[in-house]
């Protein structure tokens, strides 16, 4: 079905320079955007593009208005942040086309009479729910998930197919779990006497605030005594690893493959480019920006961006240089002699 350019002003805001009553289908990229769909400029580097482009309307912010107005004949929605405009016109686009699992626990799935599940939610083919496990209010259980004893899911939360949420551990409200994510696996908690290693029973739980996204194959250990904390708003790509009793604050995102170890406290508004690592027990700032492949070895008290890996090298070309780290110690050491040398033979003249 059409959206008619008014409604997405009157609904989402920004400055419409056209005809409101103009209908498009879709949204779709600058260079591939034709006559039935809405497009958006996000990179001024692409203003070139979006001049260009078959669009019939474009979102764009107030500074690449100009520009793109000289040449493009579409409608054209000027707002401060294009990138987020799209975001939510997508999801207004989406919503007319989705369809919502029915309320209802499936046949086959198991749910311990202990359980809470409200009426509303939606409980798929396969999934396991165990006593004391509270499920909320129009909740979306997909096959194969196991909710364990005592879990629970804040209201509208969904869980992809064959995702395991373990025992006591919380989510909050309008949370995204996707395929294969695990919740409250055991952290990595051992002792060791004569060589062997003694586990560390694994007590504490997986807390989960409100509008936490967790991407495919994430997994987060519960904490050894007190909670592992991930808080409002976090956004975590697939395949991360967050060791027990972490603390990421509010709104913090991590790009796939980001590793941080036990203990480690992450403020908010943080980013973590993919395969940035994070040792344990240290404390980062908010507003704290890691490089992707960036290894964190020390705390960071200060916002900023930080970075911590080699350039890309040819092999023989790295080879040399870090054998010149490898002397630096002892080319540090020459230098000091030379200098006190050349100290001694000044102040003798």
């Amino acid at each position: 079905m059409g959206i008619r350019l008014g409604d997405l002003v009157e609904r989402f805001g920004g400055q419409l320079v056209g005809n409101p009553d103009l209908e498009v289908q879709a949204i779709a990229p600058l260079d591939s955007a034709g006559a039935s769909h809405i497009s958006f400029l996000s990179n001024s580097k692409l203003r070139a593009l979006a001049a260009q482009s078959q669009a019939a309307a474009l979102i764009l912010s107030p500074l690449d208005d100009p520009t793109v107005a000289a040449t493009y004949e579409g409608a054209r929605i000027v707002t401060t942040n294009p990138y987020a405009y799209f975001a939510r016109a997508a999801q207004y686009f989406v919503s007319f086309t989705e369809q919502a699992p029915a309320p209802g626990i499936h046949p086959s799935a198991v749910v311990d009479p202990g359980a809470t599940v409200d009426p509303t939610a939606h409980v798929g083919p396969h999934a396991t729910i165990e006593e004391g496990a509270i499920v909320g209010a129009h909740v979306v259980i997909g096959a194969g998930c196991f909710i364990g004893r005592e879990a629970a899911i804040g209201e509208h939360t969904q869980l992809f197919a064959n995702v395991t949420f373990h025992a006591r551990c919380r989510i909050g409200k309008r949370g995204i779990l996707h395929s294969g994510a695990v919740i409250g696996t055991d952290g990595f908690g051992f002792a060791v006497e004569a060589g062997a290693y003694i586990k560390i029973p694994q007590t504490g739980r997986v807390l989960i605030g409100d509008d936490v996204d967790i991407g495919a194959n994430t997994t987060i250990d519960r904490g050894a005594l007190d909670d592992t904390v991930i808080e409002d708003g976090v956004k975590l790509d697939n395949q991360i690893q967050i060791g027990h009793n972490c603390r990421i604050g509010a709104h913090t995102a991590m790009a796939g493959c980001v590793g941080v170890a036990g203990s480690a406290k992450i403020g908010s508004r943080c980013t973590f480019g993919g395969a940035a690592m994070v040792l344990g027990h240290l404390e980062i700032a908010d507003n704290v920006h890691i490089s992707s492949g960036s290894m964190v070895s020390r705390s960071v008290l200060e916002p900023g961006q930080y970075t911590g890996f080699y350039p890309l090298a040819k092999n023989a070309e790295w080879e040399r240089s870090a054998a010149i780290v490898r002397n630096l110690d002892s080319m540090r050491a020459k230098i000091r002699t030379l200098e006190k040398t050349i100290r001694n033979l000044t102040e003798q003249k």
